[in-house]
């Protein structure tokens, strides 16, 4: 790609990434880390992001040696073995559980604004989850009708809960161990458990960015620096939220609830429903519909080349995957009719992830000898020795928040996060072996890949 048609410059990258990083996540997990740690998620959130940054390694050490135009796609086409390929593939299918969690989580806040929902948790619940997959059938253009009005909503209302709360928090016993019992909730583990959880919210700061690589201008040096700049700008965004979460209520009544409990303590009616309406309820439909937008396609490119039965190929006219958006939808639906909580459906969906993390960042290790020349020419300066050291430490900062989140869930929970991990390897061993997947082409199109990174 000509350099002309390259328009993105680092604060579009910065655009990109806060916009994907500050969204439903924080919605949707801060309750849950709260009540792990108290009132210390201020410097967990903080420390968070940049541990998430850590966990998704791979991102910032390839954007820096390779121009990869097809963002994380293609650096995992790289990294990854044939039966991780398809494992891979199928994290679109495990998505499933998050969008179980964006139905529990858009349940709760629509609560705040009609009560009676509460009580009908799981039929509200169920109702949602199958209004949005009839939605996904008339395509993509909802998507982008609503997202620009999200944003827009968003902003506000995270302007809204920062400003207004600041001053209303009790800072004289804010960091006081003996109020409340509510710093530094059940020690360090309550630390490990509560930056688990939260991993959820900060881990976008990677993805927007990596993905807009082909359209960057000097993309090994802008794409880097953009993920930094991110990253500190979220880690203020956050804590300021964490700040106010948790300094105005006492920690058990915060504790494991949405923060719309916190913001009705201090907004008055109106501004309460528009933090609820345009903060929550925006954020976590912007994300249900983007994220299904998001893995279309992908469904689709599972089936041609043999991931999943020929059988589950049928797609209407505009190639909506009816069979396999199908699976989906029941995948997500099962744990709403078996009480599965927020935060253990979203680490149903963290702990493969992370897994697969883990091997992508330890596999960077192997870079530098596979390809000296593209190292030698990396943006970022750092010797071998400690850039192997962070690859290394992503790999192990991503099995601790598995194990972390495996580890916090129930045993029925664990159960079904274990067959989560186990299901989609045996499956993809299957089609390997079965020859419904063509070796072949998978090596060939890693190597296309390689090839086109390493002659950018």
């Amino acid at each position: 790609m000509g350099e002309k048609n390259k328009q993105l410059g680092l604060w579009n990258i910065v655009g990109l990434g806060v916009g994907g990083a500050v969204g439903s996540g924080i919605f949707v997990t801060l309750g849950g880390a709260i009540e792990k740690t108290g009132r210390s998620i201020l410097p967990i959130t903080i420390i968070c992001v940049f541990y998430m940054l850590l966990a998704y390694w791979y991102n910032v050490a390839m954007s820096g040696i390779f121009e990869v135009k097809g963002g994380d796609y293609s650096m995992k086409g790289m990294l990854l073995p044939p039966i991780l390929t398809g494992y891979g593939g199928w994290t679109n299918v495990i998505w499933a559980f998050g969008f179980t969690g964006y139905s529990l989580a858009l349940t709760d806040y629509l609560s705040e604004l009609w009560p009676v929902l509460a009580s009908n948790r799981t039929i509200t619940s169920a109702i949602i989850l199958t209004m949005f997959f009839l939605l996904s059938i008339k395509g993509n253009r909802i998507v982008t009708i609503f997202q620009n009005t999200a944003t827009f909503l968003l902003i506000g209302a995270l302007a809204v809960f920062v400003i207004l709360g600041i001053p209303q928090v009790n800072a004289s016993n804010f960091f006081d161990m003996s109020y409340d019992g509510g710093f530094v909730q059940n020690g360090f583990g309550g630390i490990i458990s509560a930056i688990a959880i939260m991993g959820w919210a900060c881990q976008g700061t990677t993805m927007g960015p990596v993905g807009v690589i082909s359209i960057t201008k000097d993309p090994k040096k802008t794409v880097p620096m953009g993920i930094i700049v991110t990253c500190i700008i979220v880690s203020v965004v956050y804590g300021l939220m964490s700040y106010v979460a948790t300094g105005i209520l006492p920690y058990e009544q915060v504790a494991g609830q949405n923060i719309s409990v916190t913001a009705r303590e201090f907004l008055p009616g109106g501004l309460f429903n528009y933090f609820v309406l345009g903060g929550g309820i925006c954020a976590i439909i912007s994300s249900f519909l983007s994220v299904l937008a998001m893995i279309r396609d992908p469904l689709s490119n599972m089936v041609e080349d043999g991931w999943f039965p020929n059988s589950l190929k049928k797609k209407s006219e505009d190639g909506y995957p009816y069979y396999m958006f199908l699976i989906v939808y029941i995948i997500a639906l099962i744990p709403i009719l078996t009480g599965m909580s927020v935060s253990n459906a979203i680490s149903m969906l963290m702990i493969p992830t992370m897994l697969i993390n883990a091997y992508l960042n330890i596999a960077c290790a192997t870079i530098p000898d596979k390809y000296p020349e593209s190292f030698e020419k990396r943006s970022i300066k750092i010797s071998e020795g400690t850039y192997k050291f962070l690859s290394i430490l992503g790999g192990i900062c991503a099995i601790i928040i598995a194990f972390t989140l495996f580890r916090d869930l129930t045993a029925q929970d664990a159960v079904v996060a274990a067959a989560v991990v186990i299901i989609p390897l045996i499956f993809s061993g299957i089609a390997l072996k079965s020859g419904s997947v063509d070796k072949n082409k998978l090596e060939r199109n890693k190597l296309e890949i390689i090839n086109d990174a390493i002659n950018d």
